[in-house]
């Protein structure tokens, strides 16, 4: 049955004209629409393909080892194009058909890819409510450490405020006081992964010099359809009913009065809903039962993907206009799922045998950063599935390009980098990062995407975090299991002496344009120890 207007956010009637103007590009089994079998070829094999041209290793994208011989890896990139193009229409048997879809007849690429981003941000945004809920503030007051675990590749150069905000019954409205740091901006995102930044000190229209009242809602958000309200300086329409607003601040660790003022200033912001704002006694929200999460995101696809897919639809608001929502939409519908419908246990019980987990697994190493790094961490209609697939995978909940530069080790070393190895990173007086706010080099682990444990808890060398300059007035960056004679605590970045593959970040907050066209980046090189 079609979800009613109330119930499906694409809205039925404009659904209707949507669904038959695709007719050409699908053909219907049952109720439900499947890929034609010559686009999910050509999809599986561009996947494959993908594989093929990359190399396989714990980092991707990273050179290949010295002792790894070419005949193995071409081995094993035949055997992964093989899986690619065959996987998909494999029944691995004993699996009922869900909602009468066979599921050896669905694209499981197709799928895992379009939906990646929702599952991930699902899986994020559980984690966090889980500590938190809904509706309230979270500030630690303190920079993220090793035990930083609910996202991958966390910063630990900024104070980060966390609100996750339920807007089915009200709208919320964020107060935010005058913050006094260099840096600050407030990002936001759905479940779709699409970012916006309301505020931000590098839009010199004086956010964060005065307090300021954001208002955020969505196009189904009862009691409140974006009138003005007296007192609120902004209002910000979102895509979904569960939003994350994240305050991030420059904390200057190196001015320690100043530091202490940043926190409590970011201790006053306050979150009320509508009704409590005008002096009401708050509206309740409605109960909801939540679907379980997973340790990774992998592990939702492995486990309960209908169920947390489902939910993520009938909490996002859809654009009939969009290619990707509607690419997203006919995928889902393949496996029954639809804004507005109901998860049914019983009927889940073919997807075992899509056994997507891998699938997820595969398309989280096929990832590639993308030619043009400006569409990074974009809003809606501005970012590509390439690009929404590699920042949700790599590190996601960052920021456009406008607020802050990314680069990884991919852009920095020659070679896959391990912490048997001892390196540095040198950097001449007028290559410094160029960066109008600050800039910060941040060490993980590759495979996890979190800092590595150490009892010195140094994770980063910046500007909050500490530096010490050389005698040229550059810098040398020392990344090693034992401090090198002579070095200064903050500029080594503690390894532990094993086989672990790393990564370094390099953050530059307020990106100086004009002088980026001229720095040079610097480059990690291998110290060869006797």
């Amino acid at each position: 049955m079609m979800p009613s207007q109330e119930t499906n956010p694409m809205g039925g009637a404009r659904r209707k004209d949507r669904l038959s103007n695709t007719s050409q590009k699908t053909h219907s089994t049952g109720s439900h629409t499947l890929q034609t079998g010559a686009k999910a070829f050509k999809e599986r094999l561009r996947i494959g393909l993908m594989f093929w041209c990359a190399p396989i290793y714990p980092f991707v994208g990273s050179p290949r080892p010295k002792n790894r011989p070419m005949k193995t890896i071409c081995k094993r990139k035949c055997l992964i194009l093989l899986l690619c193009l065959l996987f998909p229409y494999v029944n691995l048997g004993g699996a009922e058909e869900y909602s009468g879809v066979r599921p050896s007849a669905v694209d499981t690429v197709n799928i895992v890819r379009r939906s990646y981003p929702y599952v991930a941000l699902y899986n994020t945004f559980a984690k966090w409510a889980a500590y938190s809920g809904w509706n309230k503030i979270l500030f630690s007051g303190r920079l993220a450490g090793h035990t930083a675990r609910s996202v991958a590749r966390p910063n630990n150069d900024t104070l980060n405020l966390t609100a996750l905000l339920d807007l089915r019954k009200e709208a919320v409205i964020v107060e935010v006081p005058a913050i006094d740091s260099k840096y600050v901006s407030m990002m936001t995102s759905a479940y779709d992964h699409y970012i916006e930044i309301p505020m931000s000190t590098t839009f010199e229209r004086g956010d964060f010099s005065r307090p300021s009242r954001v208002l955020f809602y969505n196009q189904r958000t009862e009691r409140y359809h974006g009138e003005p309200v007296e007192g609120v300086d902004r209002t910000c329409e979102m895509t979904g009913d569960f939003v994350a607003m994240i305050l991030r601040a420059m904390p200057h660790l190196n001015d320690p009065p100043r530091a202490e003022r940043i926190k409590s200033q970011l201790r006053q912001v306050t979150l009320k809903t509508l009704s409590q704002f005008k002096n009401g006694p708050g509206i309740a929200p409605a109960d909801l039962s939540f679907p379980e999460f997973g340790r990774t995101t992998a592990d939702v696809f492995g486990t309960n993907f209908l169920e947390v897919m489902q939910f993520v639809l009938n909490h996002t608001i859809f654009d009939p206009n969009n290619d990707m929502d509607r690419a997203l939409l006919e995928a889902c519908k393949a496996l029954g799922m639809e804004p507005g419908k109901s998860f049914d246990p019983a009927k889940a019980a073919g997807i075992g045998s899509l056994r997507l987990r891998p699938v997820a697994e595969s398309v989280e190493k096929s990832v590639r950063p993308p030619v043009n790094r400006s569409r990074l961490f974009m809003p809606k209609g501005r970012i590509d599935l390439e690009t929404q697939l590699f920042q949700t995978v790599v590190g996601p909940l960052g920021q456009p390009e406008h607020q802050a530069i990314y680069l990884g080790s991919r852009a920095l070393a020659k070679e896959v980098l391990n912490a048997r190895n001892d390196y540095v990173i040198r950097i001449a007086k007028d290559q410094l990062p160029p960066a109008k706010a600050f800039w910060s080099f941040t060490l993980y682990d590759s495979r996890t995407g979190f800092f590595i444990p150490n009892d010195r808890q140094k994770y980063s060398v910046g500007e909050n975090t500490g530096y010490q300059l050389n005698d040229e007035g550059g810098l040398d960056i020392y990344i090693s299991a034992e401090k090198p004679v002579g070095v200064s605590d903050e500029n080594w970045l503690p390894t532990h002496r094993n086989d672990q593959a790393l990564d370094v970040a390099l953050r530059i907050y307020a990106p100086d344009f004009e002088k980026m066209k001229t720095w040079k980046r610097p480059a990690i090189e291998e110290i060869k120890r006797p």
